[in-house]
């Protein structure tokens, strides 16, 4: 269970200014509720080019949330110019802080108050710069590039609770720790070839790896893997909590716990779901 400050709480069972500004100047809408995530942003100017008000809708967690609330609270009594340079590591502060797994939330807040300006300044929508990394997300190179040098990030696991990149089938991380590298100077380390393990140390391993690498993952977004047996490669398995019914389970099954167990375990590895 992850460890929020008071202010966290505090904004997301109270949480400041939800609403639709009707005749808002600028408007920014990000994420996707088929991604679990999705927030659109509104501000409104007065006459001296201040924001007087703000307000917005969210659909996610209770980080999203507070950082939406936050947001609108931060933004009032700005100027556009003053507005456009708060980072998501300031609404994280503003917040006392965010569980790592949950900093996207204020990433997301950041990226709507960019595109509600850039709405009010007439600018057309930015075309997807740079190449898309993550399928399962639509993250950029870009995008990833800019907030690991941003926040410093190390890890694969960084970029996944900041953007979300690699949360989902898995099959970016190469690509991920790549960016992470060039940005760092590092140098990969040689993979080495996976042990030939007995059918009891492959059941434990499995176990382990599920554990280990991918419910924290889909714990996320409020979802679980239950383990229900292995009958030689065949892993059988019961998504519960929001995978059960997300739209995107066989997606998150196939490419993110079979690659995973595939990578970690056996090559061999078929994962097969278990209906309720």
């Amino acid at each position: 269970m992850w460890e929020y400050t008071d202010k966290v709480k505090d904004h997301f069972l109270n949480p400041r200014n939800v609403g639709v500004i009707e005749d808002a100047d600028g408007v920014g809408e990000v994420g996707s509720i088929a991604c679990g995530d999705a927030l659109t942003f509104y501000f409104k100017l007065d006459e001296n080019g201040k924001i007087k008000d703000a307000t917005f809708q969210t659909f996610g967690c209770a980080s999203a949330i507070a950082s939406s609330s936050a947001l609108t609270e931060m933004v009032k009594g700005m100027t556009l110019q003053e507005a456009e340079k708060i980072t998501n590591e300031d609404i994280a502060e503003y917040l006392g802080g965010l569980p790592k797994e949950k900093m996207h939330c204020s990433v997301m807040g950041r990226d709507a108050l960019e595109k509600a300006i850039s709405c009010y300044r007439g600018e057309p929508a930015k075309k997807i710069e740079g190449q898309i990394v993550c399928e399962c997300f639509g993250v950029t190179d870009r995008e990833i590039e800019r907030v690991v040098r941003e926040n410093q990030l190390t890890t694969i696991e960084d970029v996944t609770d900041y953007v979300k990149a690699g949360g989902g089938c898995g099959n970016c991380h190469d690509r991920i720790q790549e960016i992470i590298d060039s940005i760092l100077g590092a140098e990969r380390p040689v993979k080495k070839k996976a042990p030939v393990l007995t059918n009891l140390q492959k059941i434990r391993l499995i176990e382990e790896t599920i554990e280990r690498e991918i419910n924290p993952t889909l714990k996320k977004d409020a979802g679980k893997l239950d383990l229900i047996d292995v009958d030689g490669n065949r892993v059988l398995v019961r998504l519960g909590g929001t995978c059960a019914s997300c739209v995107k389970s066989p997606v998150t099954l196939k490419h993110y716990v079979e690659s995973r167990l595939r990578e970690l375990v056996s090559p061999e590895i078929v994962v097969e779901e278990v209906q309720q």
